[in-house]
């Protein structure tokens, strides 16, 4: 592996535990919608961009409804989950990965599908700002993890070459967004996302200890 200069870092199931606080506001909105989701087909949809997710959902069930004011639907019940569960907490042993890299003087990016408006809420919750660089919410992008143009956006704020940048992933979309990218990829295996294989990461960790062996 190359000098790492740069990492760059999924948020839900990697940075903080809000997986099941997304699932739960997904599916609220599929039961108002009268949906019946599968477990199959909600795996399509981790690691995408909830607009995307919405878009395929309507297509999938031939909805008359604006995946746009489904977005808005679901992201207010998001924040009402958020906002009311005490209990949140960032994934076990990333505050110090986050620390140890920052020390290093690492540059760190985080590369999220999640809107911005929740990027800061969970940054501003947990003052996760003055360790990264920058910042960017898939759903300002055209195109949704799987598809590179997240990382590859990432690779250029971070003033880094592809080679000198990992990602730390837990979804499958995202891993193939990474691959795809060309940028070595760290599947991290979240006990909460037991539904992801990872199976196409460089690289699978259990803790985020493991990465001081490389860095």
């Amino acid at each position: 592996m190359n000098r790492i200069q740069c990492v760059i870092f999924d948020m839900d199931g990697v940075i903080i535990d809000s997986e099941l606080l997304h699932k739960k506001a997904y599916y609220e909105t599929f039961i108002s919608l009268g949906l019946e989701v599968s477990e199959e087909l909600y795996k399509t949809l981790t690691g995408s961009s909830t607009i995307n997710a919405f878009q395929k959902l309507v297509a999938h069930f031939s909805l008359d409804q604006d995946p746009n004011e489904l977005v808005l639907q679901k992201r207010k019940r998001y924040v009402n989950f958020f906002e009311s569960d005490p209990t949140l907490h960032l994934v076990k042993g990333v505050e110090e990965i986050i620390k140890y890299f920052y020390e290093k003087e690492i540059t760190l990016i985080l590369a999220s599908s999640s809107a911005m408006v929740n990027i800061n809420r969970v940054f501003n919750r947990f003052d996760l700002n003055p360790y990264f660089t920058a910042k960017i919410s898939g759903a300002d992008l055209k195109e949704s993890k799987p598809h590179p143009e997240i990382f590859e956006k990432a690779a250029v704020l971070g003033n880094t070459p592809k080679e000198n940048c990992i990602v730390i992933e837990d979804s499958d979309n995202g891993v193939k967004a990474a691959n795809a990218a060309g940028i070595f990829v760290f599947g991290y295996r979240n006990p909460l996302a037991a539904d992801q294989t990872l199976e196409n990461a460089d690289k699978v960790i259990t803790a985020f200890s493991e990465l001081k062996k490389f860095i």
